[in-house]
């Protein structure tokens, strides 16, 4: 994040940042200032029970229609009275700057939708979801990851034990290595500096 001003600057403009990595998590051990780990996937339900006692309508924007469809179907079925509005994959090369996403944003806001959960992948998550203080007002926006592909099983979690091990990030990497192998050497490549930034913090 910190190489990446768009991506800081996204992040400082939303209401409720949570721990959605074991990295995180011991480094703010580190810094004595802990946080617990709060997966962006396991925010799914919780939500949408929120959504449905409000009555507030929900949009699904990420991933693929297929999982998006197949999501939908399972969150309606287990929460009584869920609304959900829209279900948007966005195309392939997708820019969270680009002219699809401010259509994405326009679309939302005209719909009433006021629960949006995004399953595009950091940093494009979050900069939509920056955006759209600006062009959606009104929506909340989730941002979580590969939450809609777990659900649908498009793509399987980790192992409860191994989650418990702290081992998520090895389970996908060995899931996905090509997309996750990466990401995961540029942050171990600060990770160093991260925790003389949090021992300074003590």
């Amino acid at each position: 994040m910190g190489a990446s001003r768009g991506f800081l600057e996204a992040y400082r403009a939303q209401d409720l940042v949570v721990a959605d990595g074991r990295p995180i998590v011991w480094l703010s051990q580190l810094a004595r200032h802990p946080v617990d780990l709060l997966p962006g996937s396991d925010m799914v339900f919780p939500l949408c029970d929120l959504a449905a006692k409000a009555g507030v309508p929900v949009a699904l924007v990420g991933s693929t229609q297929l999982a998006l469809d197949d999501a939908a179907r399972i969150l309606q079925r287990e929460v009584a009275g869920l609304d959900i509005s829209i279900c948007h994959a966005p195309s392939g090369v997708f820019d969270p700057a680009g002219e699809e996403a401010t259509q994405i944003l326009k679309q939302l806001n005209d719909s009433g939708v006021r629960l949006c959960f995004l399953a595009l992948g950091a940093p494009k998550q979050e900069m939509l979801a920056a955006r759209g203080r600006q062009l959606a007002p009104a929506v909340g926006f989730a941002s979580i990851g590969a939450g809609l592909d777990f659900l649908g099983g498009y793509q399987r979690r980790a192992p409860l034990w191994m989650r418990r091990l702290a081992l998520e990030w090895l389970w996908r990497a060995v899931s996905s290595p090509l997309r996750m192998l990466p990401r995961y050497a540029r942050c171990f490549a600060v990770l160093p500096q991260q925790m003389v930034r949090a021992w300074q913090q003590r």
